[in-house]
């Protein structure tokens, strides 16, 4: 598990319509990755630019990304920390792509650190019953 990793999960309805874009929101959404504050979209749009770049086999730096969005490098940088809190992206050498090859095995992957979480705090949790006799 990535040190220091956020993960979110927010449980919310499949959206009805069956069309790529609104599902995408919807995973993102269901990540806690967008937020009624991101109002031109930006975290989503670049969350697709990096399947598009996973899809290509290609990272990309913040430069290129910023430049193919048309939003500022701090903006992308700032999503760009967001979705490697995370653990969604990786980065190395200053370039960034999706942690994995595909969405399905991206949220295996979430799952098996949210496991991990889990198991790591059940176990404080035995620790303490025990020391508190509870």
């Amino acid at each position: 598990m990535i040190r220091g990793q956020r993960i979110t999960i927010i449980r919310i309805s499949r959206p009805n319509r069956q069309n790529v874009n609104d599902e995408l929101k919807w995973l993102g959404h269901s990540l806690g990755l967008f937020s009624e504050r991101d109002k031109d979209s930006s975290l989503y749009r670049l969350f697709v630019e990096l399947i598009k770049s996973c899809k290509g086999g290609r990272p990309m730096t913040s430069d290129e990304l910023a430049g193919r969005l048309d939003l500022t490098r701090g903006t992308v940088v700032h999503h760009l920390n967001k979705l490697l809190e995370s653990g969604i992206v990786v980065e190395d050498r200053n370039m960034y792509a999706l942690r994995v090859g595909n969405l399905e095995v991206l949220i295996d992957e979430l799952r098996k650190d949210v496991r991990r979480a889990m198991d790591d705090l059940k176990e404080i949790a035995r620790q303490i019953d025990e020391e508190l006799k509870l």
